[in-house]
């Protein structure tokens, strides 16, 4: 199974991390690991080349199954707005993957209270 943790800070989402397979088919092979993937790296990629926010952790594991990233603190509004976006969206597609195939992803929401 694959689990999905976001945090939010007050109301917008500062952080990703994606671990595990989610053992829908043999690693691969396996297309619901590739669409989530394709999901959370869209969002790092749209974040760091749309967005232009140049102050975000990526890294990633495809052999742990893991990818997480950090958004740290973004004082332009114009910046966190376009990055609040593209993570909110992100997390449309993550929830539908988790509600509609709740034997492969999981998803948290936690809130950070920093």
């Amino acid at each position: 199974m694959t689990k999905v943790v976001v945090v939010r800070r007050q109301g917008s989402i500062v952080s990703v991390e994606c671990s595990g397979h989610s053992g829908y088919a043999e690693e691969g092979a396996d297309i619901v690991c590739a669409g989530l993937s394709s999901i959370v790296q869209t969002a790092a990629l749209g974040l760091m080349k749309t967005a232009g926010a140049d102050n975000i952790a990526y890294s990633v594991d495809s052999d742990r199954g893991y990818l997480k990233i950090v958004v740290r603190d973004i004082s332009d509004t114009d910046k966190r707005h376009d990055c609040d976006v593209i993570l909110d969206t992100m997390l449309l597609g993550v929830e539908d993957y988790a509600e509609g195939l709740p034997k492969f992803v999981s998803l948290e929401v936690k809130e950070d209270v920093y």
